[in-house]
């Protein structure tokens, strides 16, 4: 399988990657068991099917160790060559404390060991506690370790516009925030998108799928209890449904994205990434990949082809139109997590 040109952006010169990348929090344990001997395996079918972005943390389980195996196995197969060929975008997620540069670097150390990486590609940083303002020292030592040649570029998770404004005005430049993004989350497109695009700040997405709930499979289904949902995704975007407009307004949205899925002959999942992937500011959505468990490679590759026209994007607003206000609900990207 070979994925068009356009399925490639770059978040800076030196740094490209697939608009679609492949999300390992799957690999985290909260989404049932996988098997450790097919990860490797599954994760160059994706590589070779051109999906070659890899989204991951330090938190995710064995994600870092998976991510590790699989350089180790494609340069011994192919070449050391064959690694600048692959991207993988890891996070550091530390309790809110005291942050000094041997703790900073500690860290990233581990990250890079574990991946077996000289220099990280890409390295997002997430804070738990705006009070606690050593996210600040955390990120100026970031940058320290970028300029030694530690991390290629610096990325923020779930920070919010007021404090990327921080961020940037104390002269730490980022590449991208990475955000929950979806037609059932639009909060984005309140500050955050307007203001990413005027500073160079792309966005990374995840949540696009809600977990899955945004698919065929839930389609004409009745709404599912708390024993249904099975995984960390599921318990964590059934919520953002609820308090967005409920299962049968949902229904209705998951509804028209049938009908705009049949006119282009794709699915429900691939009409909501491509619905995100053409807002502005976003560089690319994150589909989450259950290693060696299940793959939807092929559908997400027509994600590509596809080009949503004015009536489709039309029919979707109609639904969204009467759905709740998740800004007004929740607060602006990443207030979730800090309540």
């Amino acid at each position: 399988m070979t994925l068009p040109d356009d399925a490639y952006t770059r978040l800076a010169p030196d740094l490209p990657m697939c608009r679609v990348l492949n999300g390992m929090w799957q690999v985290s344990g909260a989404h049932g068991p996988i098997d450790r001997r097919a990860a490797v395996p599954s994760m160059l079918t994706y590589h070779d099917a051109g999906f070659t972005t890899w989204d991951l943390a330090d938190h995710y389980g064995p994600a870092e160790d998976f991510v590790g195996a699989f350089r180790r196995a494609l340069a011994a197969d192919r070449g050391e060559a064959a690694l600048e060929g692959m991207q993988a975008f890891t996070k550091w997620v530390p309790p809110p404390e005291r942050m000094t540069r041997q703790r900073v670097e500690e860290a990233i150390a581990i990250s890079r060991r574990r991946m077996g990486m000289d220099r990280l590609d890409l390295l997002q940083f997430h804070w738990w506690e705006y009070e606690h303002p050593a996210y600040l020292d955390a990120l100026a030592y970031l940058a320290e370790l970028r300029d030694a040649g530690q991390i290629r570029h610096l990325a923020l998770t779930n920070f919010d516009t007021e404090h990327l404004a921080i961020i940037l005005e104390r002269g730490i430049p980022v590449v991208s925030n990475q955000v929950q993004y979806s037609l059932i989350d639009r909060r984005p497109e309140v500050q955050m998108a307007a203001y990413c695009q005027a500073h160079g700040v792309q966005l990374l997405t995840y949540g696009t799928l809600c977990g899955g709930l945004l698919s065929d499979r839930y389609l004409g289904q009745p709404e599912p209890g708390r024993a249904a949902l099975t995984t960390a995704s599921l318990g964590k975007y059934k919520p953002m449904i609820d308090a967005w407009g409920g299962w049968a307004l949902f229904q209705e949205l998951l509804a028209t994205l049938k009908e705009i899925g049949e006119r282009h002959r794709v699915s429900i999942a691939n009409v909501a990434v491509r619905a995100i992937l053409d807002r502005p500011a976003v560089g690319g959505v994150i589909v989450g990949a259950r290693l060696g468990v299940a793959e939807h490679i092929a559908d997400n590759a027509r994600v590509f082809a596809l080009r949503l026209t004015d009536q489709d994007h039309a029919a979707i607003e109609a639904v969204l139109q009467r759905s709740s206000d998740l800004y007004e609900r929740i607060g602006d990207c990443g207030a979730e997590y800090r309540r």
